[in-house]
């Protein structure tokens, strides 16, 4: 897993608003478009950067691409951070 890029992703607040969007269920591009005050070339954009970190999935249904969440993604980012946690032998 590319950590710095899965981070990255989330700092935005339009990506984690799309983030909880797929939460609920598949969307398409448009459709995501329509919560946002935004172009379809940002959000579009928000997508690429959502998938090149492994958060989002696509999959095309006959004119239409719908994404969904790829919640194992953020299982391992928990994982990780879960791992650095306060787990060490205290003495004394």
């Amino acid at each position: 897993m590319a950590m710095t890029e899965t981070l990255k992703a989330i700092a935005d607040p339009v990506r984690r608003k799309i983030l909880e969007l797929l939460k609920q269920q598949s969307y398409s591009a448009g459709a995501i478009a329509d919560h946002f005050d935004l172009s379809q070339a940002t959000v579009s954009y928000h997508l690429k950067l959502l998938k090149q970190a492994g958060l989002v999935a696509e999959r095309r249904e006959k004119n239409f691409i719908y994404y969904d969440i790829n919640a194992s993604v953020f299982e391992d980012v928990l994982t990780w951070i879960y791992s650095m946690g306060g787990h060490r032998d205290e003495k004394g």
